[in-house]
């Protein structure tokens, strides 16, 4: 054993942790066993029998180096856990103190209860066990008057059952059962328990029937009661399962008793035969009379039902934004979890209940408009059928999204079939009209404008749920306010408005064509030279061809020329139209109705549309412009177009067949079906009376009705641009390029009939034939044919006058018709100078005189510039002087004179400055030019 001084020195020296631990390791086993070992006799056991002494000391400084590691060892271990033996020491040196003071409290409270039992006598405790006593009897009391109070529930519960009063009721009926358990020992309790549990199953039938009345007139604080009923049951989803059960129940009854109400109101019977049949076969049973009350009935009520969903989902959307918001501030997180789960079972069951309510509501309409055929109703009572259904096709699409194919599909069916059967018999009604039109002016005022009829009334008011689709305009604001928002708080989207139509009023009609005596007293007022121009002609002057402006101011003197050949200036300025115009206008006004309610039909509401506008051409064009006579004379009146146009429209849509053929086919006859006969002018109608200048206030009355009635087409291509489908585009754009503008190249064909009677062309030509072109000396008197032609223009000019009394002439008219004549007459002077036999240089000087004095006086009767064919008579003139090369040459390039005209000028130059051998040749350039046109 080492000494604390050989301990200290061992801790002194420096030491290798590595080789101590070796030295440990080294140390024999036996040295760690029992404490029973003996180390001495074991390690004098182990010497040898001869001892040596250097080994012997070997061994011992080994065994020293072995026990000072372990005594090294151990004094570390020793010193590391010092502290925490001092720490022990101190903890058992307190208990030892906590004892002894536990060991004094005993010995006093031993000697306490020792005081305490000798004082205390027999009496004492008989007190205290009276108490006792007393307090258990206290405590039977109240469980006696607890006992009795469950006894009388049934009655508390009764009344707050008739109050509505749910969530209390089932409240109170839970309360019982607790206490009724907790009083289950007493005999009498069983029986209330059983009593208790009936209440709690009627309870939930009488919630079940609360909450089926939510389907029809919702209540916020009807339902509020009844979802907290629910959540103290602990059934939030079996209600909303049981909701939606009462919701297809209440769409199926709602709209079989709006239905069998009618149907026995129609029977005047009480007969119960009808309450017996289904839903399909009672809607055959309604009446034509009651069925459109019946159907906006029938969708009043389905709408409080759609409603009544509508704002369940609204309850539930706000009570789960305020259960979320308190759920965020608790700590209860397996009751947070249950409750989302409901909320979420909540939400999609509401969500999947749209589409499946919406559908049916569809197939109930459905059944309902298939149960009366629709074509036997008029087109006002038909439209005002797709009015309620597109109202509600909106409610539909407002409710979940959907696009309502059900309704769509059935409805545009029966609206096509219904609409192909409307236009026919309309189209036949405007040829009755045509053939029966006396194309006399229809008095409207000058501000007219279709919007102001009354077919045309859904443009101009402004959108709102309580109108009905048909009465939307073309635009909407960029907010629309839902038809639930706006009927959220009452009303209904399907009230009639009976008196909608009285109200409105049409003031489109002028009296006697002026809008006031002022305007008319104006109207035949002369302005001669003295006269002043009206301001508001000086302030509205335009050009009525192209609707500009003129590019610097208007003098005086300028309007005052322009009363020469603008009739209409003693006129109103309001369109020309006639009733049969008017009547065209406002079918396309119904039209467009029909298309704005129901847009998958409205490529063919507007294929219809543009047959009335062909229809109406084509008429007019029959009746004023057909002439076999006009394409002989060259002068490309008709536009290719506009004949290709007219090709057409015989071809598709004119019924040329007098009869029908018994031998045709089936496709023939259904084509024919599709076509109209042609119409026939009214014989009231004169167009062969010099006087009238040949029906020329007709003329105009119809020729620019009709360029009226492609103006009001074009005002709504952008309405019906909007509503129709992009792969039917093409055909509205090719309607608009190919045929509506086409309507004013209508004007000189129908016009040129006019011209061509108006003068006496003929005359002029004999008066021509007398004339003596072969004279030796230079006149300076115009020939009398010039004066003859000025007077048929004089003549002309005051008839015009005369038409314009009755009818108010436009500008682009009167010119086409002074344009027309002037060709005429100008062309008529170059076939008269084409029919001279001989003529000299002073006869061309002759020739060229007459036609300067004819364009002076004419300038002074018209104010057309620069004057038609001026230059086609100045240049036939003027060709007469050419040498040889310069005619040959004059000849190829002037194609626009007839064969005729170019070999009489080349047979008058004949002898003069051409030979006959340039003559043959000449004639054959000119059989040349003619060849490709026969």
């Amino acid at each position: 054993m080492l000494t604390l001084e050989e301990f200290r020195e061992l801790r002194e020296q420096p030491s290798d942790p590595q080789a101590e631990q070796e030295l440990i390791n080294s140390i024999e086993q036996v040295y760690f066993s029992a404490d029973s070992f003996d180390i001495v006799k074991y390690e004098l056991e182990k010497l040898p029998p001869v001892l040596n002494l250097q080994e012997l000391e070997e061994y011992r400084d080994k065994l020293k180096q072995q026990q000072a590691a372990v005594s090294k060892k151990v004094a570390d271990l020793i010193l590391e856990k010092q502290p925490a033996y001092v720490k022990e020491l101190e903890r058992v040196t307190s208990l030892q103190t906590g004892l002894q003071l536990a060991a004094v409290i005993c010995t006093n409270g031993r000697r306490h209860l020792n005081i305490a039992k000798e004082g205390f006598t027999q009496a004492s405790l008989g007190l205290l066990a009276n108490q006792r006593k007393r307090q258990l009897l206290i405590g039977l009391l109240k469980s006696l008057r607890t006992i009795k109070t469950l006894q009388r529930t049934d009655v508390r519960l009764s009344e707050m059952l008739e109050e509505e009063d749910y969530p209390g009721a089932i409240q109170l009926c839970l309360e019982c059962q607790k206490a009724a358990s907790t009083f289950k020992h007493y005999s009498c309790i069983s029986e209330l328990n059983s009593k208790l549990q009936d209440t709690l199953e009627q309870i939930e039938e009488q919630l079940d029937v609360a909450l089926s009345k939510i389907c029809k007139n919702f209540d916020i604080n009807h339902y509020t009661k009844v979802q907290q009923a629910y959540r103290l049951l602990g059934k939030t989803q079996t209600a909303m399962d049981q909701l939606h059960m009462h919701f297809t129940q209440a769409i199926h009854n709602t709209v079989f008793q709006v239905v069998l109400g009618y149907v026995e109101l129609c029977a005047g019977n009480t007969d119960t035969k009808f309450q017996k049949l289904q839903y399909k076969d009672l809607c055959t049973h309604v009446t034509p009379d009651s069925y459109i009350p019946c159907l906006a009935d029938l969708c009043k009520a389905l709408w409080e039902v759609m409603l009544s969903y509508y704002r369940t989902m609204e309850w539930h959307e706000k009570h789960d934004n305020e259960d979320t918001a308190s759920a965020s501030e608790g700590s209860n997180m397996i009751g947070t979890e249950e409750t989302n789960f409901d909320r979420g079972y909540i939400k999609k069951k509401l969500e999947h209940g749209l589409t499946r309510i919406w559908q049916d509501v569809q197939l109930k309409v459905k059944t309902y408009l298939l149960g009366t055929d629709l074509s036997i109703f008029k087109y006002d009572d038909f439209i005002f059928v797709l009015d309620i259904i597109s109202r509600l096709m909106q409610v539909g699409e407002e409710f979940c999204g959907s696009k309502s194919e059900v309704l769509q599909e059935s409805i545009r069916k029966q609206s096509v079939n219904y609409f192909k059967n409307y236009h026919r018999t309309r189209l036949d009604e405007l040829r009755m009209f045509l053939e029966n039109e006396t194309w006399e002016l229809c008095p409207v005022k000058s501000n007219f404008s279709i919007l102001q009829l009354h077919e045309f009334k859904f443009m101009e008011q402004s959108r709102s749920p309580s109108v009905s689709p048909s009465k939307q305009p073309v635009s909407t604001s960029s907010k629309a306010v839902t038809l639930f928002e706006q009927y959220c708080s009452g009303g209904n989207p399907f009230e009639i408005q009976a008196n909608h139509k009285d109200e409105e009023t049409e003031d489109v009609l002028a009296s006697n064509g002026y809008e006031s005596d002022e305007q008319e007293k104006s109207a035949y007022q002369e302005y001669d030279s003295d006269s002043d121009v009206p301001e508001e002609l000086k302030r509205d002057y335009v050009d009525e061809q192209t609707g500009d402006a003129p590019v610097k101011s208007v003098s005086r003197e300028t309007l005052k020329s322009r009363k020469k050949s603008d009739y209409s200036l003693n006129k109103v300025n309001a369109p020309i139209l006639t009733n049969t115009t008017l009547n065209v206008i406002r079918l396309v006004g119904k039209y467009m109705q029909m298309m704005n309610i129901l847009k998958p039909i409205a490529f063919d509401v507007i294929h219809f549309m543009s047959q009335l506008f062909d229809y109406y051409l084509y008429a007019i064009y029959t009746f004023f412009g057909r002439n076999d006579s006009l394409e002989s004379t060259g002068l490309g009146l008709s536009s290719s177009r506009l004949r290709t146009t007219l090709n057409r429209i015989q071809e598709s849509l004119i019924d040329l067949e007098v009869s029908a053929d018994p031998t045709a086919t089936l496709t023939a006859a259904e084509e024919r079906k599709e076509k109209v006969p042609s119409p026939h002018l009214s014989h009231l109608v004169v167009l062969t009376s010099g006087d009238t200048l040949y029906g020329l206030a007709e003329r105009v009355v119809a020729t620019e009705s009709l360029v009226f009635l492609a103006e009001q087409f074009e005002f709504l291509q952008p309405h019906l641009d909007a509503v129709m489908p992009a792969v039917k585009k093409p055909f509205l754009q090719q309607f608009y390029s190919q045929t509506v503008s086409t309507a004013s190249e209508l004007r000189k064909p129908i016009y040129w009939i006019v011209a061509g009677k108006a003068i006496d062309y003929e005359q002029m030509l004999l008066l021509m034939a007398n004339v003596k072109w072969d004279v030796k000396e230079i006149m300076s008197q115009h020939n009398i044919y010039v004066d003859a032609l000025l007077k048929e223009f004089e003549q002309f000019n005051r008839r015009l006058n005369e038409v314009s009394k009755r009818v108010r002439i436009p500008l682009p008219v009167s010119n086409i018709l002074w344009e027309h004549c002037i060709r005429l007459a100008n062309r008529t002077i170059v076939e008269g100078y084409a029919n001279v036999k001989k003529c000299s240089n002073e006869g061309r000087a002759l020739m060229q005189l007459d036609f300067q004095q004819f364009l002076m006086k004419l300038e002074k009767l018209t104010d057309i510039r620069p004057i038609p064919d001026k230059e086609f008579v100045e240049t036939y003139i003027k060709a007469y002087y050419l040498t040889e090369n310069d005619m040959e040459r004059w000849i190829k390039e002037h194609r626009e004179y007839s064969t005729k005209q170019l070999t009489n000028l080349v047979n008058v130059c004949l002898g003069s400055h051409i030979n006959k051998k340039a003559r043959q040749k000449l004639l054959a350039a000119i059989d040349d030019i003619d060849r490709p046109k026969r």
